[in-house]
């Protein structure tokens, strides 16, 4: 099966627990929840000390709010892009959050997630 024949409202019902679940692990860091709906690659390339880094030094990924705005999404080949606009309780100002989704062994995971 490949994400991109899935309608919009049916890539939402993972994708919005999916991002809120990085918020909330992110803001608890929480690696091994934060990683759990990962790829196996992206699994493999999460290296838990730089994120612990991150999770430490950040108050970008240690203070998200709950509150996103879904803004759009992009298909391409067999991945879904999911764009949010993110805020932060320390940081005055908006980010845009990318949640990249595809089919892993009949599973949808996620193979990438950012914050610009």
């Amino acid at each position: 099966m490949n994400i991109i024949d899935l309608s919009d409202e049916d890539i939402l019902k993972v994708a919005n627990p999916y991002w809120d679940d990085l918020v909330k692990y992110s803001n608890n860091k929480n690696f091994g929840a934060f990683t759990r709906h990962f790829s196996h690659d992206m699994k493999l390339a999460a290296n838990e000390v730089e994120i612990g880094k991150q999770f430490a030094k950040s108050d970008l990924t240690k203070n998200l709010k709950k509150d996103r705005e879904y803004l759009g999404m992009i298909r391409r080949g067999e991945h879904v892009t999911v764009l949010f606009k993110q805020t932060n309780e320390k940081k005055a100002g908006e980010w845009l959050g990318r949640l990249v989704l595809g089919f892993e062994q009949d599973e949808i995971k996620i193979f990438g997630a950012t914050l610009f």
